[in-house]
């Protein structure tokens, strides 16, 4: 995975099992499948924003008032997602997000051509994956400036 600026990369390598290509729109539940996540929190917030990627080029965008709590569509211009052999790579624009350190998370959950799933992220809580617990906010970035 590469980060720079607003461009993210996610390569993978082995017997995955990618969704079928699709028109490039807002979608709910990608994490069913092969789809690639980005979370963000303000330092000094509670709230936080989730990003889901699918190499179908579909994609989702929430705003969360706290863990897993006031979830609602985050409206922000289309992500490019282009689709490669290996993963995909994704242009978003994060100009609306508030200005400030971050803490992030980037996950991953990867459906192998057998059928099974696979969760990978940064950090992992105890116990079962869970994208959304603050342990995986494991990546901290600066204020920009």
């Amino acid at each position: 995975m590469n980060w720079e600026a607003d461009r993210l990369a996610f390569r993978v390598t082995g017997p995955l099992r990618l969704p079928e290509p699709a028109a490039p729109e807002r979608t709910d539940g990608l994490w069913q499948a092969t789809c690639f996540e980005l979370f963000v929190k303000p330092v000094d917030g509670k709230g936080y924003f989730e990003f889901n990627f699918s190499p179908s080029t579909q994609w989702a965008a929430y705003a969360l008032n706290g863990y897993r709590a006031g979830m609602r569509p985050l409206e922000i211009p289309a992500p490019r997602i282009e689709r490669r052999g290996d993963g995909v790579s994704v242009n978003v624009d994060l100009s609306t997000l508030p200005r400030g350190a971050w803490r992030v998370g980037l996950s991953a959950v990867i459906e192998e051509a057998d059928g099974t799933r696979s969760y990978w992220a940064l950090k992992h809580p105890a116990g079962a994956p869970d994208f959304h617990d603050d342990a995986c906010f494991a990546l901290e970035l600066p204020a920009a400036g």
